[in-house]
């Protein structure tokens, strides 16, 4: 290699280390956009069956994810991107949290990626996928209590069934329920909470559906962010009641 080459080289290299750290989270993974949408909803659909077409426009158009488009007007993504994506759908799914506090998250993140308060980025490849429907026996081992308890909150219709399996919320569902049965609270207990929950996601139904039966895909894919805010909005209610509640006991 001639001196001039080799100072091109380590220029080149110096250029893209200083890249990289300028880089937003995550940091250390592909961003070379080599992937279509249709590989991004299979990447991710297995842990986020509900995603689309529309729900990913949707967030590209709320400046969350920013896909590289094709001299032919076509979306591409990149490993990163799919971790970006990966971890709104998580905070939405999980949290319920607004688009608007995600998006200041990511903004946080992007400024500091090396902090180790940030999520660590989890490619597929690296750990297996949220089950989407589960055994009683699955249920049972992994909420660590027994089958027959997990038969008893079937019965009460507080896991709802398809076949012999029930669906991802099923685990969540059944450890909650085991530690209110250690104070005595029985799933028939729980009936009434199941039906004000029911309730409440009919509510949110009546408000969205007109947003969901657009045709254009920002329509739709508002509803589904709506739909989350607002059932955050009553889980922090009924929360607030509760806590009330149970300090008028005292």
């Amino acid at each position: 290699m001639t001196a001039g080459a080799a100072r091109d080289h380590d220029r080149d290299r110096a250029h893209g280390h200083a890249a990289d750290l300028d880089a937003p989270w995550p940091r250390g993974i592909s961003r070379q956009a080599t992937m279509r949408i249709s590989d991004v909803l299979r990447a991710l659909g297995q842990e986020f069956p509900s995603v689309s077409h529309s729900k990913l426009r949707f967030l590209e158009e709320q400046g969350l994810i920013e896909p590289v488009r094709t001299p032919s007007g076509y979306r591409q993504y990149s490993q990163a991107d799919v971790e970006r994506l990966r971890f709104v759908l998580t905070e939405q799914r999980d949290s319920y949290m607004p688009l608007k506090v995600i998006k200041e998250r990511l903004a946080a993140m992007d400024a500091d990626p090396d902090s180790a308060e940030h999520p660590a980025p989890r490619l597929a490849a690296n750990g297996s996928p949220a089950r989407r429907r589960w055994t009683a026996p699955a249920v049972a081992e992994a909420a660590g209590v027994t089958e027959e308890f997990v038969q008893s909150l079937a019965q009460a219709g507080l896991l709802p069934q398809s076949g012999s399996t029930f669906g991802p919320s099923a685990v969540e569902v059944a450890r909650i329920a085991g530690a209110l049965a250690e104070f005595g609270i029985e799933p028939r207990h729980l009936r009434t909470f199941r039906t004000a929950a029911d309730r409440q996601v009919t509510l949110v139904d009546q408000v969205v559906a007109p947003l969901r039966s657009q045709q254009a895909s920002a329509g739709r894919g508002k509803a589904a962010s709506m739909a989350g805010e607002m059932g955050e909005l009553f889980t922090r209610l009924h929360t607030a009641w509760v806590r009330q509640g149970i300090e008028d006991l005292g």
